[in-house]
C-alpha cells in the first residue's frame, strides 16, 4: 500500500510538472495587445522594432503600454526607428509588476531595470525606472534620468499571466532624454563579405553569382534578416547537385537559407516551430522547423536536419549563423524514406522457400530519394506567428488531464 501511495504521488508530481512546462513561455505580446485596439500603434511599433520577439523570449516581465494618443505625441517629433526602439524598450520592465504588487511595494518605492538598460547603451543608471506607491491609490513611474519628477501614472491592468508577464497601461510615454536622443542606424553590413571571411565563402560566392537571390537578401537586410550559411565543406559537397538544378530552383534553394526577420539565438531557442523563409511564396511554403536539441538549435526540413554551429554576426537587424549542412526543402527534394523494420528471422524448422528466378529491384535509399528533384505539391497552410512563443500541445495536455483524473480516482478508492 505504501509503495502504491509513493508511485501515485510520483506520477502526480510528474504530470503537474509537464503541465507547468506546457505553459512556459506561453505569452505573445502582439496577440495580447491585439484584443485592445487603443494600443494598436504601440503594438505596431513593438513589432516594427523587433521588441515583440525579445519580449516573448523573456519571462517575469512587465510591459508598460501607452494608448494611441500618447504614441501620436511621441511620433509627432519624427524620431528614427532606432530612437523609437530605445524609448519603447524603457517601457519593458525586467520584473513582474501586477496591479496588486504595484500597490504593495515594499517601503513604497522600487527601482526596476528595463530592456533599455539591458542593451548596454544606457549610460549609468539611465535605463532604470523608479516606481512609487503614492497617496490616494496612485502609482507613479519616473526614469532615473528624469530628476525624480513623477508625471506618469498607472492607469489600469491590461493583462496578467501571474509571474510570467504583466501588461499595464500608463498615462504617457516615460520621459528620458537619454532614450530619446537621436540614434543612428547600424552601419550597412556586407552580408556576403561577412560570410566569405568566416568559413562560408563557397555559399557566399554562389549567392553573389545569383543576381535575383542576392537582391532578395539585400532588400531584406534593413528591415530584419537572419541567414543560415552552410560551411565551406558542406556546400562544396553539395555543389554537384546544385549545378543540376534549374535557375529558378537554384534561386529558391539559396533564398531558403534566409529568414525575413531578425532572430537572435535566444529568440530561436524560445520560438521553436515552423519558420517561413525568403523562398516562401503562397503555395510554395519553403519552411522548416526550428527545434532545440539540448543546448543546440536545429533546423529540420523533411529531407535533412542541420545544426547551428556558430554565430558570425548578431547585430540587429541582421543575424548570420553557420550550419553544418545544406538545407534541402521538400519542394525541391524528396523527403527521406523511413528505414523499414528488419524482418523477423525465419523459423529454422520451417521449409526454406525456393529461390525466385526473378531479379528483385533494389529499393531506393534515403540519399537517392533526396537527390531527386520533385515539384512543389503542398497547399499553403497557415503558419504560426514568427514572434509567437512555444506552441501549446492540446493533445498532450488532454492526456495529462486524463492521467491526473485517473490518479485522483485511484487515491479516492
Amino acid at each position: 500500500m505504501q509503495l502504491r501511495s509513493v508511485t501515485t504521488v510520483t506520477l502526480l508530481s510528474i504530470s503537474l510538472l509537464f503541465i507547468l512546462i506546457s505553459n512556459a513561455h506561453a505569452h505573445n505580446i502582439t496577440r495580447l495587445l491585439a484584443d485592445h485596439p487603443e494600443f494598436s500603434t504601440f503594438n505596431h511599433y513593438l513589432s516594427l522594432t523587433h521588441l515583440a520577439g525579445e519580449i516573448n523570449s523573456h519571462t517575469t516581465i512587465t510591459v508598460c503600454a501607452v494608448d494611441n494618443a500618447a504614441m501620436s505625441d511621441l511620433l509627432s517629433t519624427h524620431p528614427s526607428i532606432y530612437t523609437i526602439k530605445n524609448i519603447l524598450s524603457l517601457h519593458v520592465l525586467l520584473d513582474y509588476f501586477g496591479a496588486k504588487k504595484l500597490h504593495q511595494i515594499t517601503n513604497g518605492t522600487a527601482l526596476a531595470a528595463t530592456m533599455f538598460q539591458a542593451t548596454g547603451t544606457a549610460p549609468g543608471s539611465a535605463g532604470f525606472v523608479n516606481i512609487t506607491d503614492l497617496k490616494g491609490g496612485k502609482v507613479g513611474f519616473s526614469p532615473e534620468d528624469n530628476n525624480n519628477q513623477i508625471n506618469t501614472y498607472f492607469v489600469k491592468s491590461v493583462k496578467e499571466i501571474p509571474y510570467n508577464i504583466s501588461v499595464i497601461q500608463i498615462s504617457k510615454v516615460l520621459p528620458s532624454d537619454v532614450a530619446a536622443a537621436p540614434t543612428p542606424g547600424p552601419a550597412e553590413t556586407n552580408i556576403t563579405a561577412v560570410m566569405s571571411a568566416h568559413g562560408c565563402k563557397v555559399f557566399a560566392d554562389t549567392l553573389i553569382a545569383d543576381v535575383d537571390a542576392e537582391k532578395t537578401f539585400e532588400s531584406n537586410a534593413e528591415g530584419g534578416l537572419t541567414v543560415f550559411c552552410p560551411g565551406d565543406d558542406a556546400f562544396k559537397a553539395f555543389l554537384p547537385k546544385y549545378k543540376n538544378l534549374t535557375a529558378a530552383r537554384k534561386t529558391a534553394l539559396l533564398e531558403y537559407h534566409g529568414v525575413p526577420v531578425y532572430q537572435s539565438l535566444a529568440m530561436l531557442k524560445s520560438n521553436n516551430g515552423d519558420m517561413n523563409t525568403l523562398a516562401t511564396d503562397g503555395a510554395s511554403k519553403f519552411d522548416f522547423t526550428v527545434q532545440n536539441d539540448g543546448m543546440d538549435v536545429t533546423l529540420k526540413t523533411k529531407v535533412v536536419t542541420a545544426k547551428i554551429t556558430g554565430t558570425l554576426i548578431d547585430e540587429q537587424p541582421i543575424a548570420i549563423y553557420t550550419i553544418d549542412k545544406v538545407l534541402l526543402p521538400k519542394e525541391l527534394f524528396k523527403a527521406q524514406a523511413e528505414t523499414p523494420a528488419p524482418a523477423p528471422a525465419p523459423d529454422v524448422t520451417a521449409d526454406s522457400p525456393k529461390p525466385s528466378t526473378k531479379k528483385s529491384k533494389k529499393a531506393p535509399s534515403p540519399s537517392d530519394e533526396a537527390d531527386t528533384p520533385s515539384p512543389a505539391d503542398d497547399a499553403a497552410d497557415q503558419v504560426a506567428d514568427q514572434n509567437a512563443a512555444v506552441r501549446f500541445d492540446g493533445a498532450r495536455f488532454g492526456s495529462l488531464i486524463v492521467c491526473v483524473w485517473w490518479i485522483v480516482k485511484t487515491m479516492l478508492n
